[in-house]
């Protein structure tokens, strides 16, 4: 793990014990509105400077060549600055007694994963009661037009965002804690959201935002193939779970995505579920013609969304469990 020495000084507070008690918080307190009513949310604060940029540097009578100039720009002093913030932060927690308490917080802020449980059971919650409500649920958690989709593509659409912001939300960020500490949590959430606001291949920015969308591909590399196999170890343990299916439809139907990483964890559900997941999709402003992922049925339902919660949460687990063994081998 590099973090600078940081672990080595009089003050130091191990960072795998900062995180293990980070994953422990977000896993019982989850998304706690109460301290953001005080000041905004780190990712809100990263979103709008990224909004600033986009209105300054991003209009439609430049060049492409200076708008993608201008976009790789933007990448590079956001996630300069993150970087910043996250080292200054980790020097505190490692020189002051209480210093950790920063780093803890925004650490915190930063996982998404019982976030994630929660809207996803509220879409299984609403779609038992009525489509409108599954839909209007699942609408907080997806980008394609809700109104188009029937019961079984709500569902569908709940499990492939659980499974796909198992990598984003949770693994990733984990992944580039372990590596880089704070800066590159830091660095990693400032790219990840980049992408989700302006690496979009629209006219407006295809060019501005491509940078962002080819850097975050980059970060997800690994941390979506490792989801993926946490979510086929996770099938080994969850009931009527299929986890040589997982397996191979994860190897076999990943490639099939439009994305180069959303496919292995998705891939994975599908084949621990016995269901089928991407396929033809309508989005505010497109209609996709994508490949099925799996073999099972794409009708699916509230039963197949409790299966899918069941699953990540146990994937959830086995990724606390990997820091804990990183931290037992570093203490010992």
């Amino acid at each position: 793990m590099f973090t600078f020495g940081f672990a080595n000084t009089e003050h130091g507070f191990d960072p795998l014990a900062l995180l293990l008690v980070a994953l422990l918080l977000d896993g019982y307190l989850g998304e706690t509105k109460f301290p953001f009513r005080l000041f905004r949310h780190p990712v809100e604060m990263i979103g709008m400077l990224i909004d600033w940029f986009d209105r300054k540097l991003n209009r439609a009578n430049r060049s492409t060549v200076d708008r993608a100039f201008r976009g790789a720009l933007v990448v590079f002093i956001i996630v300069s600055f993150t970087s910043i913030i996250g080292w200054g932060s980790s020097w505190l927690t490692q020189n002051h007694d209480f210093g950790w308490v920063l780093e803890l917080f925004i650490l915190t802020a930063m996982l998404a994963g019982r976030g994630l449980y929660d809207s996803v059971r509220a879409v299984g919650i609403g779609l038992e009661e009525s489509l409108e409500k599954g839909r209007e649920a699942v609408s907080h958690i997806v980008g394609r037009a809700p109104k188009h989709l029937d019961k079984h593509g709500v569902a569908r659409a709940a499990i492939e965002s659980c499974a796909e912001n198992f990598s984003d939300g949770l693994v990733a960020p984990v992944f580039w804690y372990v590596l880089f500490g704070l800066p590159g949590l830091l660095a990693y959430k400032a790219v990840n959201t980049m992408d989700s606001m302006i690496g979009h291949m629209t006219p407006k920015y295809r060019a501005f935002g491509m940078t962002a969308a080819r850097l975050d591909d980059v970060l997800n590399l690994i941390p979506a193939r490792l989801s993926g196999l946490f979510l086929v170890l996770a099938a080994t343990v969850t009931p009527s779970a299929h986890p040589v299916k997982a397996l191979k439809i994860m190897l076999r139907d990943s490639g099939k995505h439009r994305s180069m990483n959303a496919g292995w964890p998705e891939g994975a559900a599908a084949g621990a579920l016995n269901i089928a997941l991407a396929g033809p999709r309508r989005y505010q402003e497109s209609i996709t013609d994508d490949p099925w992922l799996g073999d099972g049925t794409a009708r699916t339902g509230v039963k197949d969304i409790r299966n899918m919660l069941y699953l990540y949460v146990t994937a959830a687990l086995i990724n606390g469990a990997w820091v804990a063994a990183l931290a037992v081998i570093r203490l010992n």
